[in-house]
């Protein structure tokens, strides 16, 4: 039988982790890969690599100042997804951004994703015909 206490608790130590990762998340976000005591890479897919250098500039500071988390975005609650649209020179464009957490060597995922000692975020940006 499940104590209703160990749910509760169990349930507030991983709101406190998510709140935790969500913390790393947003600043290696905002900072675009800058702070470097949340390590990791930026990857743009080909279809977004390809856009024109102004396109891509609205995109990083889209993905910058992203704050629109909601329930449908970010059921964690680890602000590790995101989705916008713009439009430049006649062209709209649906974006989406993810955080994933991989191990040191990026080769799978962390086994503490809080801890940034043993993580690395992987922020890929795409066209949201690319996921």
């Amino acid at each position: 039988m499940v104590n209703e206490t160990d749910t509760s608790n169990e349930a507030q130590e991983e709101a406190v982790l998510s709140a935790k990762i969500a913390e790393q998340n947003d600043r290696f976000r905002r900072t675009w890969g800058a702070d470097f005591t949340v390590p990791g890479q930026i990857v743009l897919t080909r279809g977004v690599a390809d856009l024109s250098p102004a396109s891509k500039a609205i995109i990083m500071q889209r993905v910058q100042g992203f704050d629109v988390f909601a329930e449908d975005n970010d059921p964690h609650g680890d602000h590790g997804f995101g989705a916008f649209e713009f439009e430049i020179g006649g062209k709209s464009y649906h974006i989406f951004w993810k955080i994933d957490l991989y191990d040191t060597e990026y080769s799978m995922g962390s086994d503490d994703p809080a801890d940034t000692q043993i993580t690395r975020r992987v922020l890929t940006v795409m066209h949201a015909s690319e996921y």
